[in-house]
């Protein structure tokens, strides 16, 4: 099994010249690419979201496409389009930027929803359909998507299909005024992003998300995970909770952020750190709620204060015998 930890430090390091002051959210970026999951970025302009995507793609030795949606934009735009050669006498696909390893969707809630659905098959069965003729996509295949807060003028709503299709959303913030300072500095000369070098390879990166699926989760914690997401659907407050496709993402970014952290087990911990940026997303408040200014991340706390934490032994049994 290759060393998870030592690999997510690389990345992380190589991350944080470019995007100051943002820890967390670099380490969210992370366990999303340990996932290969989906990971949607939401803020105000100017905070570095694009700018977060591309460091990762410049990190990482994998193809990478960029696709700048706007109003006007049609799914073929997306996905690609088949033209008819008259030299070969025979229709030819132009493939699309989705088809790519690394895509950083940028402002995806500017284009319309047909247009944003376009990405609904790629996200989550890895493949493009073009006049019935199927395109695998490859290996490593994650979708970057960076929108704006939906109250900004000229954006369209995310539909709740693709909000769940992507693993967990985080929000960058602004930066304390000692790392703005430091951006003024760095960024004087020459950007950072130029200077940065890919510090990992594509075999590792297909390796180490093989050597997550094998982290263990305990009965207990896959439990905990259960009745967390069972809590939000049953809130008053919720119009539509967080489905199992949620449950399974929970456990998925679990099993990376233990990996990160060293541990080849889940905690409660992991669960608990992770139910907002992989949860929060995938709720939709009540009307009444929304009113009462009820965010989703507001939801997703009050479900697991309510919700008992397992006790006992969380390591596999092979573990505990091997650390006795």
């Amino acid at each position: 099994m290759m060393d998870i930890k030592a690999f997510s430090e690389q990345v992380t390091e190589n991350l944080g010249k470019v995007i100051v002051g943002k820890q967390q959210s670099i380490e969210l970026i992370v366990i999303g690419l340990l996932c290969q999951g989906h990971v949607l970025i939401e803020d105000v302009p100017g905070v570095g979201k694009t700018m977060l995507a591309r460091s990762l793609a410049r990190s990482l030795d994998c193809a990478f496409n960029r696709i700048q949606f706007t109003p006007d934009m049609l799914p073929s735009d997306v996905t690609g389009v088949s033209i008819y050669n008259q030299q070969k006498n025979k229709f030819e696909f132009r493939p699309g930027p989705v088809i790519g390893q690394i895509v950083l969707a940028d402002e995806i809630n500017r284009a319309t929803p047909k247009t944003q659905a376009a990405l609904l098959e790629a996200m989550e069965e890895r493949q493009v359909t073009v006049d019935g003729v199927t395109h695998i996509l490859p290996k490593p295949f994650m979708v970057m998507a960076t929108q704006n807060p939906i109250e900004y003028e000229g954006t369209f709503p995310l539909p709740e299909a693709q909000l769940d299709r992507f693993l967990l959303r985080l929000r960058l913030g602004y930066p304390s005024m000692s790392d703005e300072i430091r951006v003024l500095g760095d960024q004087q000369i020459q950007h950072p992003l130029e200077t940065l070098q890919p510090v990992v390879k594509t075999k590792d990166i297909l390796q180490v998300t093989e050597d997550v699926r094998h982290i263990y989760i305990s009965p207990a914690v896959k439990r905990y995970i259960v009745e967390l997401t069972t809590r939000t659907r049953q809130s008053e407050d919720v119009y539509l909770g967080a489905s199992p496709r949620g449950s399974l993402a929970l456990a998925r970014a679990g099993q990376a952020r233990a990996a990160m952290l060293g541990r080849d087990h889940v905690l409660p911990d992991d669960i608990q750190a992770l139910a907002g940026p992989v949860l929060a997303h995938r709720i939709i408040v009540s009307p009444a709620a929304r009113l009462r200014d009820l965010s989703s991340e507001r939801i997703v706390k009050e479900a697991i204060h309510a919700t008992s934490v397992p006790g006992g032994e969380f390591a596999s049994e092979p573990a505990r015998k091997k650390s006795k």
